[in-house]
């Protein structure tokens, strides 16, 4: 079984493609399941507005998108399902419309992402002092620790995605802090929830996968389920090295991959994982 769990449609303002277009991806990539997980309605402005997030007014137009896509894929033997792609925030006031967006749909996976390149997070950190790397790392992986144990999320999403986009001044070594970053790693162990390897840290930046190779191995030996995604922002990027990353999964003792239904882990076993297509 093959599946892309991280994909988002064009009502974030910042990808395209129609569900017709995705589904032709998928066919071409003999893939089994989809999962769409756009940004959700953030009520300040400061998380960004219609070029990166839908407003809440839209929830049922995204709902739509998949359904038609969920259709299209029936007709191949390909299953479609609703996730999103909820925040991270350590601001409990700032989530209260979001957390009543995910208790009014049942989406099947929600990915949690702390965005630390928008305004809100940048605010939070300079409001209270925290200007240099060694106070902004340790502080982001706590909030993802928080994040981890609110019950809110199924899989932690591009988890060191902090060293792109500018908040950081130097770049951001793993090896140095092993300890903030293990501590990370036993609270989502204790938790019970996934990580996500996201594919499109090789697309971008310093063109490593999320989570770093060095977090990933610690990650490993800890045994800390995952789940696997794209983050495809266009149809054409649908499972982006995928290949060379299962086989880094594998290399690294890896052996199960794992999606979620109706809110339900579902384990697969890497070891039935054939090669995409060249066009994979």
């Amino acid at each position: 079984m093959r599946f892309d769990c991280h994909m988002h449609t064009p009502l974030c303002g910042h990808a395209r493609g129609t569900p017709q277009e995705f589904i032709d991806q998928a066919v071409q990539k003999q893939l089994n399941l989809l999962t769409f997980t756009c940004h959700i309605p953030m009520e300040n402005r400061k998380f960004g507005g219609s070029n990166i997030r839908m407003g809440r007014d839209q929830l049922g137009e995204y709902i739509a998108w998949v359904d038609q896509a969920r259709e299209l894929g029936a007709a191949h033997g390909i299953k479609v399902l609703t996730g999103i792609e909820a925040e991270v925030f350590p601001d409990a006031k700032e989530m209260k419309l979001m957390d009543e967006t995910l208790h009014a749909y049942p989406f099947d996976f929600v990915l949690g992402s702390l965005h630390h390149h928008l305004h809100a997070y940048r605010e939070w950190l300079s409001d209270r002092g925290k200007k240099h790397d060694e106070e902004i790392i340790p502080t982001y992986f706590a909030h993802l620790s928080i994040g981890a144990l609110s019950g809110r999320y199924h899989s932690l999403s591009h988890p060191d995605v902090i060293r792109l986009y500018g908040t950081l001044k130097d770049a951001f070594l793993p090896q140095i802090y092993e300890k903030d970053i293990r501590q990370f790693l036993e609270t989502v162990k204790r938790a019970g929830v996934c990580l996500e390897v996201n594919t499109s840290g090789l697309i971008k930046g310093d063109y490593v996968v999320h989570p770093d190779p060095v977090i990933l191995s610690w990650a490993a030996e800890m045994d800390i389920p995952f789940t696997l995604g794209s983050d495809s922002h266009a149809p054409e990027q649908l499972t982006q090295h995928f290949d060379e990353i299962v086989e880094l999964l594998q290399a690294k003792g890896i052996h199960h991959l794992n999606y979620f239904e109706k809110g339900e882990r579902v384990s697969v076993p890497l070891e039935s994982w054939t090669p995409l297509s060249p066009a994979g």
